[in-house]
């Protein structure tokens, strides 16, 4: 700022900017208030169906939502403009209160041109009236004003540049919609945007040559801003994608001789979600400069970053940032649609990914676990699984290639843990985690997270996904099968429906492929946890069928229930036979809720609880019995390894219809009978007559 504008400006306008903007605020605070209040909680209470429980639901919670980043837009930059306004006119009185001190000791400060000034003598003693004595000034009297005078111009121009800075940052994160960024004040988006560049530089220029005293610093002030979105944006940017994976790599390379990896060994876990945190806020936003960002690490994706040491792909290094954050969907998918690409050239990418092609070792680039993080699919599928709306895109892209059919078929895998000892593979765990939120819309990381209302496409990622389970077979990976359970749990009326229906009908848009789920449902059985989990929510669908469909006949339900209760039974035969060497989780069957898919089923009624509490106990009491029995098919003839839940599920249909004509002998006769009809149509589905 120069001393003109500075000297002569009124601020006029700025001011008038200020008040209009507080007009604004109070404006959207009102909108906010009402949306919150009126639209959003009568959408809440809504019984919403069919495209209403979709779209219009959908709409309804972004528009309540962008009322209410608006609100928080316009407050911060209300106050970033009046936080700006208030230090130009302090340092406008600052810089005449400089130039009158200079008037008494016959200094004057004038201006250049240019943006510059200087400062001489205002009277020269031989042109003073007569009998006016001029006052006297020594040289450092210039030096000292000239000095005052430019620190004070500095001053108002980092207020300026910087409330510009920070404006821009603000609006450039959401071009088309608003940012939730709040901040009280200029000074304090100033100091993030300044402190994100001194944190890029350190990162860009000394890597692992950093102090230890650098590198608590350098974490403690990740952590102080890792959600701030003027610092993430500033961060990532200023270090560049390139930059960002030349730093994890130089970090974890150990052969450089570097000590910081050993010196701070015990902070490197917390270190590595601070960096992801502020990476993945920053890919939140939609600024031109975030989105070459984002393209820009997706193509050093599968170039080799190179080490003194070794040399580490760009996904391997990039996904270990991915294990925690909530990153930018369009990010997620351009990702993850180029490593699957990827992948499927390298035809065997468990030879690359650990480097036994020859060369070097790949060193240990995760510190949040126990793995080593050289699988880039097991980052990538977390970060997949903190992002449903992500996922189920993800599940059902088919081109550039089919990634369901990838990451569900066949995928090369291999053990990422220090010894091959025979744990859980972690990228089929975490694939699992991410075929949950695809096909559920629901973040199988968030305790807090409740079921959503079903969209096509989380109907889409449950059929390809039954599809592709079904083709493995055997092979299904067993980190899976929960998940699997989740999944068909969460669509128990379409599962239900499908279990009970007498044959397969096109015309049936409700209906499920009975051979696939059949395959399917003998897989998660082959889980004792998982088996638990399906049932548990099948007996809840059946119960709250029973009490709350109302089919022209009512009927329908009971047999229903008895159909579904039988094809279970054959599913459960099915995968106990497939692991008769070992049958070990049905000989120590001990009941202990299954609390995993909670989150994912429904709240009931109170009425419709009771009932599935009273079912829950007849289930536990066949299963128990199972203990002591033998592993062997049940037949039309003997069917008593569910003949308590059969009895409880009658006695609720019977509670429910109380004018029924039957009494509970021909009710449970009548159920008994689906029950065996529905077991023999499974066995028909399997090809096992």
């Amino acid at each position: 700022m120069d001393l003109e504008a500075l000297r002569y400006g009124t601020f006029t306008q700025l001011g008038t900017a200020v008040t209009d903007w507080s007009a604004m605020v109070t404006k959207l605070e009102e909108l906010k208030g009402d949306a919150r209040d009126n639209l959003a909680a009568k959408a809440d209470k809504a019984n919403w169906a069919g495209v209403n429980a979709t779209v219009t639901r959908e709409f309804i919670t972004k528009t309540v939502k962008e009322f209410s980043d608006a609100a928080t837009e316009a407050t911060s930059i209300r106050n970033i403009l009046q936080d700006t306004r208030d230090e130009l006119i302090a340092q406008q009185t600052k810089l005449l209160a400089a130039i009158d001190r200079g008037l008494k000791k016959n200094l004057t400060v004038t201006s250049t041109g240019g943006g510059g000034f200087t400062v001489t003598m205002n009277i020269h003693p031989d042109r003073a009236a007569k009998g006016h004595e001029v006052p006297e000034h020594s040289e450092s009297d210039v030096t000292a004003l000239r000095d005052e005078v430019q620190v004070i111009l500095d001053s108002a121009t980092e207020s300026d540049n910087s409330a510009a800075e920070a404006l821009r940052g603000l609006v450039d994160q959401t071009p088309y919609g608003f940012s939730d960024a709040s901040y009280a004040d200029r000074d304090s988006a100033a100091a993030a945007l300044k402190v994100a560049a001194d944190m890029a530089e350190l990162a860009r220029k000394k890597g692992d040559d950093m102090t230890p005293e650098e590198f608590d610093m350098f974490n403690r002030t990740l952590s102080t801003y890792k959600n701030d979105p003027l610092f993430q944006e500033k961060f990532a940017t200023t270090l560049g994608p390139r930059g960002t994976l030349d730093f994890w790599a130089d970090l974890t390379d150990v052969s450089d001789g570097g000590d910081l990896v050993r010196s701070r060994r015990d902070q490197l876990a917390e270190f590595q979600k601070n960096f992801s945190l502020t990476l993945a806020g920053a890919t939140q936003s939609d600024s031109p400069a975030m989105r070459a960002w984002e393209d820009d690490m997706v193509k050093l994706g599968g170039e080799q970053i190179k080490t003194r040491g070794t040399s580490v792909y760009g996904f391997q290094l990039m996904s270990n940032f991915m294990r925690v954050g909530d990153y930018g969907d369009r990010f997620l998918n351009d990702y993850g649609n180029a490593l699957v690409a990827t992948e499927k050239k390298m035809k065997l990418p468990s030879h690359y990914w650990q480097n036994a092609l020859g060369g070097p070792g790949i060193p240990k680039l995760n510190f949040m676990g126990e793995e080593f993080g050289r699988d880039p699919m097991t980052g990538f599928m977390t970060a997949l699984s903190n992002s449903p709306d992500a996922a189920t895109d993800f599940f059902n892209t088919k081109e550039p290639q089919d990634n369901a059919q990838y990451v569900l078929g066949r995928r090369d895998t291999f053990d990422d843990t220090p010894l091959d000892h025979g744990d859980s593979n972690h990228a089929y765990e975490a694939t699992g985690k991410a075929l949950v939120a695809a096909a559920t819309g629901v973040n199988p990381n968030d305790p807090d997270a409740r079921p959503v209302e079903h969209t096509p496409e989380h109907r889409q990622v449950l059929e390809r996904s039954l599809k592709y389970i079904s083709e493995s077979g055997d092979d299904f990976p067993s980190e899976m099968r929960d998940d699997m359970a989740i999944v068909l749990g969460n669509h128990a009326d379409e599962v239900h429906h499908t279990a009970s229906s007498l044959a397969d009908d096109k015309g049936d848009p409700k209906l499920l492929d009975r051979h696939q789920l059949l395959e399917v449902t003998k897989q998660v059985s082959r889980d004792q946890n998982a088996y638990g989990m399906l049932n548990e929510a099948l007996n809840q669908e059946m119960v709250r069928d029973i009490y709350e469909d109302h089919p022209k006949d009512p009927k329908e339900t009971l047999l229903r229930a008895g159909h579904t209760t039988g094809f279970l039974e054959e599913a459960r035969y099915q995968a106990l036979d497939t692991d008769k060497k070992d049958p070990s989780w049905d000989a120590k069957w001990l009941y202990h809720g299954f609390g995993g898919a909670a989150n994912f089923i429904p709240v009931a009624g109170d009425a419709v609880q009771r009932g599935i509490d009273a079912l829950a106990y007849q289930w536990q009491l066949d299963e128990q019995a199972r203990i002591d029995g033998e592993n062997h098919r049940q037949n039309g003839e003997v069917f008593t390894a569910r003949e308590n839940q059969l009895q409880g599920l009658a006695d609720q249909w019977a509670r429910v219809n109380p004018d029924s004509a039957n009494n509970r002998y021909t009710l449970t006769s009548e159920i008994n009978g689906a029950a065996f009809d529905g077991n023999a149509r499974a066995r028909g589905l399997s090809g096992d007559q």
